[in-house]
């Protein structure tokens, strides 16, 4: 067994386990776009970067396909990852600001302005599709096509191959796919519609009298 110390806690794991899965075994939640249990760690999105400190240095790694090792010493949440968490998904927002993945992601971390251009190109070249296609379907249908900002998924020369099964796998697993709820009424690039959800706070011993304890008292709703 490894054993490594994840957010100040004490993590035991087996060998080949990665500091993402490690992580989920003891409830600690890692964010992730790319990764799916069922494929391959792919390492694309890096929404689940951690820092690594070693000695009187640190640095961010891709949580998925960290592996494990005895000795580590993991944060998932300390200032600087979540400094860099909200910038790469600013950068994937602009360029997929209408799925409902991402637009909850930003509520869930309190994602209020997006700071670069919005040019969507309903993709976030994450991967999924490609590897659910290739890894569990044994097709490859699809694969990347193009380099750099000309890069996007698509079937070799544009012709569906006679490989492909239409089991329409690759749009169940894409996060582009599910749409936002206010995805034709975005603001700035955000749909903002979760922000409005704040939790009800009760009392210690709750008599359901439907009234909410705030920093002034009761207050009925």
């Amino acid at each position: 067994m490894i054993e490594l110390t994840i957010d100040g806690l004490p993590v035991r794991a087996e060998k080949g386990t990665s500091v993402l899965e490690a992580a989920g075994e003891m409830g600690i939640r890692i964010p992730t776009l790319c990764h799916d249990p069922g494929l391959r760690p792919y390492g694309a999105c890096r929404m689940c970067i951690v820092e690594v400190k070693r000695g009187n240095r640190s640095k961010l790694e891709a949580s998925c396909t960290l592996p494990a090792q005895n000795g580590q010493v993991i944060l998932t949440s300390s200032p600087r990852v979540q400094k860099a968490r909200k910038v790469i998904l600013e950068l994937l927002i602009s360029s997929c600001p209408n799925s409902k993945t991402l637009q909850d992601m930003a509520a869930n971390m309190g994602l209020n302005k997006i700071r670069f251009k919005i040019k969507d190109k309903n993709c976030t070249l994450c991967g999924l599709c490609v590897r659910y296609c290739k890894e569990q379907m044994a097709s490859g249908g699809i694969w990347f096509v193009g380099r750099g900002n000309q890069r996007r998924v698509a079937p070799a020369f544009g012709v569906m191959p006679e490989e492909c099964r239409n089991c329409g796998g690759c749009e169940f697993i894409c996060p582009a796919c599910s749409r936002a709820c206010n995805a034709d009424n975005l603001k700035d690039g955000l749909c903002g519609g979760c922000l409005n959800c704040v939790p009800v706070e009760t009392c210690a011993i709750c008599v359901r009298c439907s009234e909410s304890v705030g920093s002034t008292g009761h207050k009925v709703f």
